[in-house]
C-alpha cells in the first residue's frame, strides 16, 4: 500500500479514537455538604506547641456521603469552629440507613489561653447552627 493511501486511513482511525474520548455528561453529580458531628473526644488539658489527635464522630446520612474533611475556622484567638464536610452523590444506588463514624485531625497548641472548640451539630427548627463547645484549658 502506498503512503498516499494510507494516509486517509490513519486520519479515520485518530477521529474514532479523538471522538472516543468525548465526555458526552459533564454535569455535576455531587454536592458538599456538612455532616453533622456528634461527639468528640479531645484531652483533658493542652501543653503548649505540642500536636493532639482530636477524634470526632460524625453521621454519615446514607450510602451516598462521603467524608471528605474538616473545615476548622478561627473564630478568635483560641476559639475553632469545626464542621465535617462530605460529599452527597446523585444518581446513584444507595443504602439508606445513618451511620456514625469516626475520624480525626490532629491540632497544634499555640496559645496559653483556654482554647473554645465548637463543633458542628446541626441546624435547629429555626434555621440556627448548633454547636456541640468543649473548652480545653492550656497547662
Amino acid at each position: 500500500m502506498s503512503f498516499k493511501r494510507s494516509i486517509p486511513i490513519l486520519l479515520c482511525f485518530l477521529v474514532l479514537i479523538f471522538q472516543s474520548c468525548k465526555l458526552e455528561d459533564d454535569s455535576v453529580n455531587f454536592r458538599f455538604v456538612s455532616l453533622q458531628i456528634v461527639s468528640a473526644d479531645l484531652p483533658e488539658s493542652f501543653d503548649l506547641n505540642e500536636t493532639y489527635e482530636i477524634r470526632v464522630t460524625y453521621v454519615r446520612p446514607s450510602g451516598c456521603f462521603f467524608f471528605e474533611g474538616f473545615d476548622i475556622t478561627k473564630e478568635a484567638t483560641t476559639t475553632r469552629n469545626v464542621v465535617a464536610i462530605g460529599s452527597e452523590f446523585y444518581e446513584e444506588t444507595c443504602t439508606q440507613a445513618a451511620e456514625e463514624l469516626e475520624t480525626s485531625f490532629d491540632f497544634i497548641c499555640l496559645y496559653d489561653e483556654t482554647y473554645l472548640f465548637k463543633f458542628w451539630n446541626g441546624v435547629d427548627e429555626n434555621g440556627v447552627d448548633q454547636f456541640i463547645e468543649i473548652e480545653v484549658p492550656v497547662n
